[in-house]
C-alpha cells in the first residue's frame, strides 16, 4: 500500500523531523485490519519513547484534520464522492493501535471491489513498471564450457537466469542475455589429450563427457600426462587465437566445440531458454591479456616467479593469477576481457552475473582488479550466486569424477515422476514442475530437489499452481459475456460482517442474506491481487524470483478456499466474481511467465 506508506512517511517527518521509511504488510490473523506497520518500534529506539505512545501520536495526527484520513465523525458529516477512500483523502476507513506498539489500517468495504473493476478493465496498465525503461541490462548465466556435459547446475542457474531477466523485461529494460564459456583452458586439453588417442569415427558428446573425466584422471596421477596436457593447452590456445585449421588437432578441436555448441543450444530450446549473445572465451582472451599487461604497468597488478598476479591481501582477499608462466591468459584475465567486451558491445547500465557459490572468492578478485582502473563497471556489476542442487540423500557429485547428474537426467525424472503420478504425460507441466521446484527457492542456499514432490498436485508445486490457473480459464469459459450481470455488493470488512450478525432488540439476530464465508474468502483473494505488483517491484529490486513463486502459490491457495465457497456463475454476485477470477487469472498468467512457465489448456 505504497499510498499509506507515502502518507505516513510524510507525517513522521512533520511531526519528528525524521526521514523514515514506514514498511506496511498484511495484518496478522489476529488483527481486525488490513494492514499494519511496525514503524513505531523502530521509531522508539530513535526518540527513546514508548512504541505505543508513538502509534497513538501517529494515530491522532493521521485521523485529525491536519492528517490525510480523517476520523470517522469527520467522514460522516463530510462523506466522499470519490473512489479511492470515505472522504477523498486516503483508501483508509479505520485506524487503531495494539500492543506492542503496531499501527493498524483498514480499508473501507468498496475499495477493494473498485480497484479489482479498475485493474480488470486494464490489467497491463495496473502493473507496469519503469523502474529500468530505457535502460540496457545484460545477464549473463548458464556459462557452460564447450568440452563438458550441462549438468544439474547449468540448469539452474539457466532457469534461475531466465527468470531474472524477465523481470528486468517487465520492469522496462532491455535485456541482453549473455553466455560465457571457457572454449580454450585445461579442460579442454585434459579432453583433447585423450580424445586424440581414441580418435573416434564419429564424435559424439557422450565421448567429450568420458573423455574429459578421463584427461582429468591423467592429469592428477600421471607426472608425463600432465607435461603434455600442460603442453596441448598452449597449443589449443594457438588453434584458436590464431584460427588454425587442417591440422589434426585443429581439425578435431573445431568439431568438437561446433558439436558443444549445437547440443548446449539444442537443450536450451527444450528448456524454453534462449540467449542473445555467447561469448567463447577465446573471444575475450587477447582483450582480457592486453588490459592485465597494460594494467602491469600501471600497478595494479604484478609479477610473480614469471608470472602476472593480482595482489588480493592488499584489500582483504586473496591472490590470483591472471597470466601463467607460459604467457597464457588464464580465467581471471578471460574475465578482466570480458567485463570490459560485454560494456563495448552494448554499453550496460547493470551487469548480472550469475555463478555457483563456489565463484563468489574468485569473482571478488577478478572484480576488485578491475575496480582499480575501470570502477565504474565494477559498481554496475552485481555477482549473483547459488548452491548445490542435491538429490534426497545428499549424494555428493562431482564432474571430475563423472559421477555428476546431468541437466538432462533432471528433466527425465521429473518426467517419470509425472508419468507415475498422472497419466498421459504433459511436457508443459513436466518443464513447470521442474522450473517452479527451483524457482521457490531463495538463491543462495543448497537445494534438494526431489522429483516425485515436484510433480504433485496438492502442496508447494508448479502443477498446483497451473491447475488453479486452469480451473480459472473453465470457470471463465463456462460464463457468456452476456450472462455476466451487474449485481450490487461489496467485497465487506470484519467490522461489517460483524455488525451484520448484531442482535436485534428483540432477541433474535439480524443476519444479511450476503454474509457467508464467501465474504472473507473474496476479500481475502482481493487483498492478494492488489500486493502483486509490490512483489514484482521487490523482486526486481532484489532479483529475486522466489517472491513471485511465493507469492503465486499463497495466490492459488485465496483462489482455492474462494472456489470452495464461492458460487460464480448464477450468484446474485456474478459480475464481481467474473472480475476476480479474470483479475486472478491474469495475474497467474503474468507471474507464471516471469517464471518461465507457460499454462496448459489441460490438466
Amino acid at each position: 500500500m505504497q499510498e499509506i506508506s507515502a502518507q505516513l512517511k510524510k507525517v513522521i517527518q512533520d511531526l519528528y523531523g525524521l526521514d523514515f521509511d514506514p514498511e506496511l504488510s498484511p495484518s496478522p490473523a489476529n488483527i481486525n485490519a488490513d494492514y499494519s506497520t511496525n514503524a513505531p518500534l523502530k521509531l522508539a529506539k530513535v526518540l527513546h519513547k514508548s512504541p505505543m505512545e508513538i502509534s497513538e501520536e501517529l494515530r491522532e495526527t493521521l485521523i485529525s484534520d491536519k492528517g490525510v484520513f480523517r476520523s470517522a465523525a469527520a467522514r460522516e458529516i463530510a462523506p466522499s464522492a470519490h473512489g479511492d477512500g470515505p472522504d477523498g483523502r486516503g483508501p483508509v476507513s479505520e485506524i487503531s493501535v495494539s500492543a506492542p506498539g503496531f499501527l493498524n489500517f483498514t480499508l473501507p468495504d468498496d475499495y477493494y471491489e473498485n480497484r479489482i473493476e479498475l485493474i480488470s478493465a486494464d490489467y497491463e496498465a495496473s502493473i507496469k513498471s519503469d523502474a529500468f525503461t530505457g535502460k540496457t541490462v545484460i545477464c549473463e548465466f548458464s556459462d557452460p564450457n564447450p568440452f563438458k556435459v550441462l549438468h544439474v547446475g547449468h540448469l539452474y542457474t539457466s532457469i534461475v537466469g531466465d527468470s531474472i531477466s524477465r523481470l528486468f523485461e517487465y520492469a522496462g529494460a532491455n535485456v541482453v542475455r549473455a553466455n560465457f564459456g571457457g572454449d580454450v583452458g585445461l579442460h579442454v586439453a585434459k579432453t583433447m589429450y585423450i580424445l586424440m588417442q581414441k580418435n573416434p569415427a564419429e564424435l559424439k558428446i557422450e565421448d567429450i563427457a568420458k573423455c574429459y573425466v578421463e584427461g582429468t584422471a591423467a592429469y592428477e596421477d600421471d607426472e608425463e600426462a600432465k607435461q603434455k596436457i600442460t603442453e596441448l593447452n598452449k597449443e589449443i590456445y594457438e588453434i584458436n587465437s590464431e584460427d588454425i585449421h587442417g591440422a589434426p588437432l585443429a581439425d578435431l578441436y573445431w568439431q568438437g566445440r561446433e558439436l558443444s555448441y549445437d547440443y548446449f543450444k539444442d537443450f536450451y530450446t527444450k528448456i524454453g531458454v534462449h540467449f542473445d549473445k555467447f561469448y567463447p572465451e577465446s573471444t575475450v582472451a587477447a582483450l582480457g591479456l592486453k588490459t592485465v599487461k597494460e594494467q602491469l604497468k600501471n600497478g595494479v597488478y604484478e609479477m610473480s616467479d614469471g608470472a602476472v598476479i593480482f595482489n588480493g591481501e592488499k584489500y582483504g582477499l586473496h591472490t590470483r593469477v591472471f597470466i601463467n608462466k607460459e604467457g597464457v591468459p588464464t580465467y581471471e584475465a578471460k574475465d578482466v576481457g570480458l567485463i570490459l567486451t560485454k560494456n563495448n558491445d552494448y554499453h550496460f547500465d547493470k551487469s548480472v552475473v550469475i555463478t555457483g557459490s563456489e565463484q563468489h572468492d574468485y569473482m571478488k578478485v577478478v572484480l576488485k582488479s578491475v575496480e582499480q582502473f575501470a570502477p565504474d563497471l565494477v559498481a554496475k556489476t552485481s555477482h549473483l550466486t547459488h548452491g548445490l542442487v542435491k538429490l534426497p540423500g545428499n549424494v555428493k557429485m562431482s564432474s571430475r569424477k563423472g559421477n555428476f547428474l546431468k541437466a538432462v537426467d533432471v528433466l527425465d525424472m521429473v518426467s517419470d515422476a509425472l508419468a507415475e503420478e498422472y497419466n498421459p504425460h504433459d511436457t508443459k507441466v513436466s518443464l513447470a514442475a521442474t522450473k517452479y521446484a527451483f524457482l521457490k527457492y531463495k538463491m543462495g542456499g543448497n537445494i534438494v530437489f526431489d522429483p516425485h514432490e515436484s510433480v504433485k498436485m496438492t502442496g508447494n508445486s508448479g502443477p498446483y499452481l497451473l491447475y488453479s490457473a486452469v480451473r480459472a480459464k473453465k470457470i471463465l469459459d463456462k460464463i457468456s459475456a452476456e450472462s455476466q450481470s451487474v449485481a450490487q455488493g461489496v467485497f465487506r470488512s470484519a467490522a461489517a460482517r460483524e455488525i451484520a450478525r448484531e442482535p436485534r432488540g428483540d432477541g433474535s439476530e439480524r443476519r444479511d442474506p450476503g454474509v457467508t464465508a464467501c465474504d472473507s474468502t473474496e476479500r481475502v483473494l482481493a487483498k492478494r491481487l492488489l500486493e502483486y505488483k509490490d512483489i514484482l517491484r521487490d523482486a526486481v529490486a532484489e532479483m529475486a524470483p522466489h517472491k513471485v513463486a511465493n507469492y503465486l502459490y499463497e495466490l492459488a491457495q485465496d483462489f482455492s478456499r474462494f472456489y470452495e465457497n464461492c458460487p460464480v456463475a448464477g450468484s446474485d454476485r456474478e459480475a464481481q466474481r467474473v472480475r476476480l477470477v479474470r483479475v486472478f487469472l491474469a495475474t497467474m498468467t503474468h507471474g507464471l511467465n516471469i517464471l518461465g512457465i507457460e499454462i496448459p489448456e489441460e490438466m
